[in-house]
């Protein structure tokens, strides 16, 4: 038997070994879910309708706010489904629709971020040419190479996934469609696709890693040498969201990807993926509404002309 044998379909195990967990748990995803897209929906409509938040800053965090969107929806209605239903099953193009947005918005991530972080160097190093430096069109410039590294990543790594042989291996112990796990399941050598995955973890999560913690080194100096009081506290403020944010998401996205599968237990693996893709999103909007004053100014008014 080859990978035809998977052709119509995979069983996500998920958490289906503990039945009264998978209750509990459809409780709080459902919860966590609804939190995020109200949250994510709020981001995104009050930095559009305020004119005083048309700032890179807040494009940048629209865009980050979206793509949280569409990370936790590639997953989670599957997941709500499985839990509250007997049916643990998924179609094979449902799983490679998963595999392949996961992949690409969790690269997007990445990226995203660390153009986030580039925007805070330009704003707190260079304050002087901030408007000239980022423009309208490097903004969009440099979303794009976001997306466009994400769309990539999933254009190399989801049909090397996809293609390997499972000879009938078909259940997943996993709740989605994630690389590591449908790698877990193929019946041959997977030593250069596991090879692959970690020199493109490298490229695609150290990178852009390494220029935030370099970005972040500049700041700490600018920062240290201001003589303001009101200006440095301004300054930690505005950089500890987007600071708080990384954390969260590469601190389990690192874990996850950057030592071999074997190393890691299963269940570890799944709680996890469900913190990194439900409630790292959820956190993000209260993260950046509670810590920033603009956005706080914007919701206030926003909710007093209605």
């Amino acid at each position: 038997m080859t990978n035809q044998s998977c052709q119509e379909g995979f069983i996500l195990l998920g958490f289906s070994d503990r039945p009264k967990l998978e209750q509990i748990l459809f409780v709080f995803v459902l919860i966590f879910y609804l939190v995020t897209l109200v949250g994510n929906a709020v981001i995104i409509l009050v930095s559009h309708l305020d004119p005083s938040l048309h700032m890179p800053m807040y494009f940048f965090l629209t865009n980050l706010s979206f793509l949280d969107l569409c990370f936790t929806t590639s997953s989670i209605p599957q997941l709500l489904f499985n839990l509250g239903s007997p049916d643990k099953t998924i179609s094979y193009v449902g799983c490679a629709i998963q595999l392949f947005m996961f992949l690409g918005l969790g690269g997007t991530e990445c990226v995203l971020l660390a153009v986030m972080a580039y925007d805070r160097f330009t704003a707190i190093c260079k304050p002087l040419h901030y408007s000239v430096l980022m423009h309208p069109q490097l903004c969009w410039k440099l979303v794009s190479v976001a997306w466009g590294v994400g769309l990539l990543n999933s254009l190399v790594m989801s049909p090397v996934t996809m293609k390997l042989p499972r000879c009938g291996r078909c259940r997943v112990k996993h709740f989605l469609c994630e690389m590591p796990a449908l790698i877990k399941v193929a019946c041959v050598d997977t030593v250069a696709v596991e090879s692959a995955v970690f020199i493109l973890s490298v490229i695609i999560v150290l990178v852009p890693l390494s220029f935030i913690l370099i970005s972040y080194s500049c700041i700490a100096l600018a920062v240290l040498r201001m003589k303001s009081a009101a200006g440095r506290r301004k300054a930690f403020n505005t950089c500890g969201s987007h600071l708080t944010v990384v954390s969260l998401f590469y601190g389990n996205i690192i874990y996850m990807y950057m030592q071999p599968g074997n190393n890691s237990s299963q269940d570890q693996g799944k709680f996890l993926t469900l913190f990194y893709n439900l409630v790292t999103p959820m956190l993000n909007p209260v993260i950046y509404t509670l810590r920033n004053k603009d956005v706080k100014g914007a919701l206030r008014r926003l909710v007093s002309t209605k």
